[in-house]
Parts: structure tokens; sequence; C-alpha cells
């Protein structure tokens, strides 16, 4: 993080010190939970007065944007929870049809994240998306479930970034965060169809590999069939797994009554 404030090149005033912070969380350079410079070491990289940083920290704390945290230095807030409010991620976690409506959203909001990454990601976009996708590949290998679901977020989070639409970033973010927080408890259902974990690496190196040729319409394409996949596979699994407590529940039943009859013995 130390080469990411630039130095106030006019009246060094602490609104010049807000706004650049400012950009920074907006653009999503600085993220929830990142901790910024110690106060000496940030007055030097602005290159202002020690007082001056002080209101400028203090006025992005009032305004809900930075925390400090006694003994911890000072964060950036959560800002991205507050799109969607307790009530509503409560609701949205114990009616199925959400599920079914937040895929539908993120199909055509991810195209839309893809097309437009693949327009203007930098070549720095680019070395990012090349790491995760390295990491994707390594939990692929070693069979780490959770390791790869959690990469999965952090990838459709970079894509979205490399959109370099402020809107479009902090959108697909506060969707993503639903994730994280487990609302949809049943995502990870996507992994125990046969095939899928496969299925899912390959979408993904399409998504990457669209973005890096710089064909909007490849990634748009595949974006869309990557989410569509995710749908068809949940409900798959939700089905298959309805079935097996069925078949249990039964054979339980059967077992208590003593009506399971005798194998018959082959002629």
């Amino acid at each position: 993080m130390s080469d990411i404030f630039s130095r106030i090149e006019h009246s060094r005033t602490a609104d010049e010190v807000v706004q650049q912070i400012e950009s920074l969380i907006l653009e999503g350079v600085l993220r929830t939970g990142d901790r910024l410079p110690g106060e000496r070491e940030l007055a030097r990289q602005f290159d202002v007065s020690r007082p001056i940083l002080r209101d400028a920290l203090k006025a992005l704390e009032g305004r809900g944007l930075l925390t400090t945290r006694p003994g911890g230095g000072t964060h950036v807030a959560d800002v991205i929870g507050q799109l969607f409010t307790k009530p509503v991620t409560d609701l949205i976690s114990t009616h199925r049809k959400a599920v079914t409506d937040y895929l539908e959203y993120r199909r055509e909001i991810e195209a839309v994240a893809a097309e437009y990454a693949a327009r203007r990601a930098t070549p720095e976009d680019l070395a990012l998306l090349d790491r995760i996708m390295a990491r994707m590949d390594e939990a692929h290998r070693t069979g780490d479930f959770d390791d790869e679901a959690e990469i999965d977020v952090e990838f459709h989070h970079a894509v979205c970034e490399c959109a370099h639409n402020i809107i479009l970033l902090h959108t697909l973010r506060s969707c993503y965060r639903l994730l994280s927080e487990g609302v949809f408890q049943n995502r990870l259902l996507v992994f125990t169809v046969p095939g899928a974990r496969e299925a899912l690496l390959e979408q993904h190196r399409a998504i990457h590999t669209a973005i890096k040729a710089g064909d909007p319409i490849a990634a748009r394409k595949a974006a869309m069939d990557h989410i569509t996949y995710v749908e068809r596979s949940m409900a798959e699994a939700e089905r298959s797994g309805d079935w097996q407590r069925v078949s249990r529940l039964r054979l339980r039943q059967r077992s208590d009554a003593g009506d399971i009859e005798p194998t018959r013995k082959r002629s």
C-alpha cells in the first residue's frame, strides 16, 4: 500500500487528502478492512502536515468511510454491506426464489462486466487475473473445495475490477458479499455434481482467455454460459440430494416395519 497515495501538489489542505482517499475507495483500490499506513508515513506520502492529515482522517471517519481501532490503526470501513441491509439479507436467505433471481441477475450483470473487462483491462489487470487463475489451478489440483470456492469469488471480483466501472464494481461486490457471508448455503452443492469441478475450471479459463484476448463478445458469452451452468448444476445437486433423502427415509421406514423382502436367491 506504500505506493498508492500521491503527493498533494497544490493547496495541501485536508480536502485534497479527503478527495484522494475517497477516490481510492470508490475505484476499489482501497477495500473494506484495508489498513492505512501510520500517521507519520501517510503524512509523508501526501506531503502534508500531520494536523492536516488528522483533520482529513477525522472527516472520513465521521462520514463512515474509515474506522479507527484502538491500538490497531485506521482501516477502510465496511461500506459494501450497507447496500443490502440485514433484514433484506435475511429475507433472501430464507426464500428459495431469491437464489434463482440472484443467479439471473448475476448472469446479466457479469456478462456486462466481462465484456467491459475485455475492452478495458490493463496489463496490470491481466497480471492480477493470471495470478488468480494460477491459484485456482492449484486449488483444483489439491482438491480443496473451500479454497476453490473462495478463489472463485475472488476471480469474479477481479473481473469486475477489470471492467473499470465504479457502479458495476460496487454492485457486484455487494452481490458477492452474499456468498462470502454464507447467505446461499447451498452454493457448495455445485462441487458435488459429477464433473462440475472440471467444468467450472474450464469456464473460468474461458472467461480469462477471452478477456486476455480482448474479445468482448467471447467474454460476454463465457460469463453467461458460466452462470447458466451454475444455475443448472445447483438445481441438479438439490434434486439428487432430495432423492437421496427420500430414499433413506423410505429404507428406514420399511426396515422398521419389517417390510424389506429378503434377497431372492439366483437360480
